[in-house]
């Protein structure tokens, strides 16, 4: 007999009884080669045909049975056929449906073509939604029979239903690929939530305990499956975290007033990169603060700090709460880290002692106010600290008792800075003399430190130079007026100069620079400052152009300098005279040096240079310093003796108002310029002393001494401690300054790499991270770009990549590659700037744009490897084997970053296609694996966007690296290429 169609061939089957296998060897001769028996839809032709009567049609469902276990049809095929059937009275007909799910939605698999391991995800999509909707009607017709007195029929098809169900979503596997299909359908999965509420409704009432819990396990487990990514294990059963502690000391030593969002993100990817629980991360925020308190020297460093901790980190804080889960959990936990906080009494007492105060106090106080503790949290944890403080030593002698604690004029000097920024606000030319007397009580004492360091915790320390800018700007020259006038003018200048000046060391120059305008005319400071001001690592030349203004104005500054008894006030143009001085002094110098001044002649000048105006000294001693660098050492001491003579106070009547307070502020800022060239020369001047060590962190390295044997030196220690205190952090700094980026980079991954004790690499891990964080984006590049592709492609360095070290520096990359590409498109810190930037040709030469030259570095894995193919340059690799998400995104490869990235993983990509395995092999897999557990998801905006898609087939044999979630979050399930691509290697496990 003659087939017609696959009907007529399974209605001839069930005439003739043919059994199963005879049925399937005349199948294959009925129907020839070619098409499958997919596209011939057999799945759906014998379901239609077994499922015709009231009862299923077993002969039919046999041969369907046995197609399904010899692989004749696809399982999406079977699924797809099954969701089709919406007749759930013929309760049979639903059973043998269940029956024929149960023979395989525990192991699924697909092994074909992309776009079929696609079809799978949909077909169980479909499948999932069709278990629900069958659930859904079992339940109700067991109601219906409960009503009726006749459950059992019922209840039995829902315990089946569940059973289903909760086999199909229990397999991870099955989970993954539903994950992709909602994101491939993302209207069927609106479906499924519709359902699984309306099944939740209808087993409200449910009576049977079992099939009640079995069915809120099947929601939880649907409910998971958009989220499967996202669920990290939170470490509880560590109690320190050093890279947290070692942020916050960076920050509130060398960053004050950095952005607080910046550290806001900072502290976030620390906290998700290592899973740690909110109140231990807020604990250690706060213990890094204490510590930075009591060990912070005295003076502006110790009123810094002060700010940091009581208006800056409340403000961090309450955008963490953004961050974080809602209001009322991160209160909560908040107060939770307080109690832990509160058991710390010797740390407590440590900084009570150090503060004059109790300073838990003030700190629940301002997080009351910021509604990060309710008012009953605050009163109960008070109370807890009032009882121990009753315990604690002796908190004040008789000396300091009268003394105001640092905190509470830092919490009265926050409101003082935004009332002074209203009056600087004001026309200055109304009042001059009222703003004098408003300035120079802000020279008294430490009220300048104070109203710094608050304006720098609260972000409007800018705001501050500004106004103060303005103001300098508007006194420089002034005309038609009288005597007191032109003092009161030449008095703001000053002020305002001086105060610049010490923003400009305290703070960093960046604080005073206002963003380029074009077209926009530039204050005198900002000049002055960018061309005549020295700086750490900032060298002067002074024959510059800037040191040389007209010869006229020099000459009748000098006339005035040398013939009068004192400075002329009226109608001075103070800015000429500071542009002008360091010409003059070179005329002086060159007369005191050939004879024609005598000693007294030039203490006469450098008393008029000083007796006014400070400023004008200040100016003086900035270009000396960078004459003096210039000079051989015979001819160095007048300019220096000329330093000293300008260093002292004037001892005079006929001095203009708040003289002394401008001198201590003047003299601060000489000690500050000439610091380095002090210690170049060997020489030694002695400035009027305040009490107060004004460069606490100045000049720390170890004379005569290898910086290499300083920088093992310093890192042992500070391993050996556990945690980086704000010293070590500046002679870390100090040493990145000198040796460059990759020097110490390289140096202190070669310390790690020497460690052989799994928790000294660990510890290490995170102090070596939080070091990074100094320049953490040059450090990146050197790491990714340079040190781990030397170690990975040089066979004789790959036992350094062992276990312990080899994990930790896996560890290390991973986080440092993670903190800076979710950073590199903001600013660099402050810190940052003042350093030397990577020229970003270097890596466009290392790693070319296109595929035309083979790159530096894939030059180094062809030759040093067998087979040569496999490890070729791009020239030769098909453009589809480095194709990656991130190309389809088409990020911008001329950032180095970006680059240095691609490569990374073309290089991984190599080592795991190679034939060699070796100790950078496991590397690789422990760099993997550390990606996957730091990351949410290897989506747009993660470093896992440049791994090549073909790499994802290669990792899943490697056995740690085959399970489904794995895959989810190496793909970037964003793109539909890497939805196929996930689903390929997923149902292929």
């Amino acid at each position: 007999m003659k087939v017609v169609n696959l009907k007529q061939a399974i209605l001839q089957a069930w005439k003739e009884r043919w059994s199963d296998y005879q049925w399937a060897i005349n199948m294959k001769k009925f129907f020839p080669k070619g098409a499958t028996w997919d596209i011939l839809n057999l799945a759906d032709a014998l379901l239609e045909q077994a499922m015709i009567g009231p009862s299923p049609n077993p002969l039919i469902l046999s041969y369907l049975k046995y197609a399904i276990s010899s692989q004749m049809v696809s399982y999406s095929s079977v699924l797809t056929a099954i969701s089709k059937f919406d007749d759930f009275s013929r309760d049979l007909c639903v059973q043998a449906l269940l029956d024929i799910m149960d023979m395989f939605c525990d192991r699924l698999s697909c092994h074909g073509k992309a776009e079929e391991c696609i079809g799978l995800c949909r077909a169980l999509l479909s499948a999932l939604h069709w278990l629900l909707r069958c659930t859904a009607a079992s339940a109700e017709w067991l109601r219906e029979g409960l009503e009726a007195s006749t459950p059992a029929a019922g209840e039995k098809q829902l315990a089946m239903c569940l059973q289903r169900l909760e086999k199909t979503l229990s397999s991870t596997k099955n989970r993954a690929l539903l994950h992709i299909a909602k994101l491939e359908e993302a209207s069927s999965w609106t479906a499924i939530e519709h359902s699984l509420l309306k099944l939740g409704e209808i087993l409200a009432n449910l009576s049977n305990p079992q099939l009640w819990s079995q069915a809120e396990q099947c929601g939880t487990l649907i409910r998971s499956i958009p989220t499967m990514l996202s669920v990290h294990a939170e470490q509880m059963h560590k109690t320190g975290f050093p890279t947290v502690h070692a942020v916050i000391l960076l920050e509130g030593t060398m960053n004050l007033t950095g952005e607080t969002q910046s550290l806001v993100e900072q502290l976030t990817m620390v906290k998700r990169m290592q899973h740690i629980p909110t109140p231990l991360f807020v604990l250690e925020i706060w213990k890094a603060c204490f510590v930075g308190l009591i060990e912070s020297p005295e003076g502006t460093e110790e009123l810094k700090w002060t700010a940091f901790t009581f208006l800056k980190i409340p403000q961090v804080l309450v955008k963490l709460k953004k961050y974080f889960h809602g209001d009322k959990d991160f209160t909560e936990d908040v107060n939770c880290a307080f109690e832990f906080l509160l058991k710390l009494t010797p740390l407590l007492d440590k900084a009570d002692q150090r503060c004059n105060c109790d300073c838990t106090n003030f700190l629940l106080q301002e997080c009351g106010k910021q509604g990060l503790l309710s008012e009953a949290s605050v009163n109960n944890l008070m109370t807890k600290r009032k009882a121990d403080r009753e315990h604690a030593p002796q908190q004040k002698s008789g000396e300091n008792a009268n003394i105001q604690p640092n905190i509470q004029l830092i919490l009265r000097a926050e409101p003082t800075v935004t009332n002074i920024l209203k009056t600087m606000d004001a026309d200055h030319s109304k009042s001059p003399e009222g703003l004098l007397g408003v300035l120079g009580h802000m020279l008294s004492g430490k009220s300048l430190d104070l109203l710094l360091a608050a304006a720098a915790a609260t972000g409007k320390l800018k705001s501050f130079a500004r106004k103060f800018i303005n103001l300098n700007e508007f006194t420089t020259y002034g005309s038609e007026e009288s005597t007191k006038p032109a003092s009161v003018r030449a008095l703001l200048f000053d002020i305002s100069f001086l105060m610049l000046c010490h923003v400009a060391q305290t703070y960093g120059s960046e604080v005073i620079l206002s963003e380029s305008r074009s077209g926009a005319e530039v204050p005198f400071f900002e000049t002055w400052m960018q061309t005549c001001m020295p700086e750490e690592g900032k060298i002067l030349n002074p024959d510059h152009p800037c040191f040389r203004p007209d010869s006229t104005k020099v000459e009748s500054l000098v006339a005035l300098l040398n013939n009068s008894s004192e400075m002329k006030l009226v109608q001075m143009k103070w800015h000429e005279a500071c542009l002008s001085i360091s010409a003059a002094i070179l005329e002086i110098l060159n007369a005191w040096e050939n004879g024609v001044l005598a000693f007294e002649s030039i203490q006469k000048i450098t008393d008029n240079i000083k007796g006014k105006v400070c400023s004008l000294a200040v100016c003086t001693v900035a270009w000396l310093v960078a004459h003096v660098r210039m000079l051989g050492l015979d001819e160095r001491e007048k300019s220096l003796q000329m330093i000293r003579q300008l260093a002292g106070p004037l001892f005079s009547e006929n001095t203009l108002q708040f003289y002394n307070e401008r001198v201590v502020i003047m003299n601060s800022i000489l000690e500050r310029m000439c610091a380095d060239v002090l210690q170049q020369t060997a020489t030694q001047i002695k400035f009027p002393s305040t009490g107060v060590d004004t460069m606490p962190y100045w000049n720390l390295l170890p004379p005569k001494r290898p910086i290499k044997e300083v920088l093992t030196d310093i890192f042992a220690k500070v391993l050996e401690k556990g945690w980086v205190d704000s010293r070590s952090i500046h002679i870390f700094d100090t040493l990145l300054h000198m040796g460059g980026v990759y020097w110490f980079g390289n140096n202190l991954i070669k310390e790690l790499l020497k460690e052989a004790w799994k928790e000294h690499t660990l510890r290490a891990v995170e102090l070596l991270y939080s070091i990074f964080c100094l320049d953490m984006q040059q450090v990146t590049l050197v790491l990714l770009g340079h040190i781990l592709p030397g170690l990975l492609t040089d066979s004789s360095k790959w036992h350094s990549l062992m276990v312990p070290p080899g994990t930790a520096l896996a560890k290390l990359a991973v986080r440092c590659a993670l903190s800076s590409y979710s950073s590199h498109k903001g600013q660099a810190s402050t810190r940052q700037k003042k350093r030397h930037r990577e020229d970003i040709e270097d890596y466009i030469s290392l790693f070319p744009l296109d595929d035309v030259q083979p790159s530096k570095l894939m030059r180094l894995l062809s030759s040093n490897e067998d087979d040569a193919n496999v490890l070729s340059s791009p020239t030769d690799r098909s453009m589809s084997s480095s194709l990656s998400a991130s190309q389809l995104h088409t990020v911008n490869m001329r950032d180095p970053l970006n680059r240095v990235l691609a490569n990374l993983f073309l290089l991984i990509s190599s080592i795991l296609g190679s034939r060699t395995a070796g100790p950078h092999t496991q590397f690789v897999q422990w760099f993997m694996e550390e990606c996957v557990d730091c990351l949410e998801q290897g989506g747009r905006g993660s470093v896992l966007q440049f791994l090549p898609f073909t790499t994802v087939s290669e990792l899943v044999k490697v056995s740690a690296m085959s399970s489904p979630k794995v895959i989810l979050a190496i793909t970037d399930l964003s793109l539909p290429l890497g939805r196929q691509v996930a689903a390929k290697a997923i149902a292929a496990l």
